[in-house]
């Protein structure tokens, strides 16, 4: 839900977003925005279908691991956002850190 969230925010009002992160905008950084937002509708929609592979333990595995690395770049990235971090930059940076830490503790879970 995050992630279609996001996406939906960023194709609506992406220098609404970008003025919530302290960066400028323009109209090449706007259209970057909105294809993030459509990048970010896909990985909700795959995240969605990967979430029903509960009789496939090595495809939950493996999406397990992407996740996880995916959710942690996401934090560290936006923790170095070359602005001014803002509630809404440390925020997304928390949720990228809690996805992370979740996928990392249940792919240990699931290993047992």
């Amino acid at each position: 839900m995050v992630f279609t969230l996001s996406a939906v925010f960023l194709l609506i009002a992406p220098e609404l977003f970008l003025d919530l992160l302290d960066l400028d905008s323009n109209d090449q950084l706007l259209w970057s925005m909105r294809m993030i937002g459509v990048t970010l509708f896909a990985l909700a929609g795959n995240m969605w279908q990967n979430s029903k592979l509960n009789n496939n333990p090595e495809g939950i595995k493996f999406v397990a691991r992407v996740m996880f690395i995916s959710a942690a770049a996401l934090g560290v990235l936006t923790i170095f956002i070359p602005a001014t971090l803002t509630p809404l930059a440390l925020g997304y940076a928390l949720i990228g850190f809690g996805f992370a830490i979740s996928y990392l503790i249940n792919m240990f879970k699931r290993a047992k």
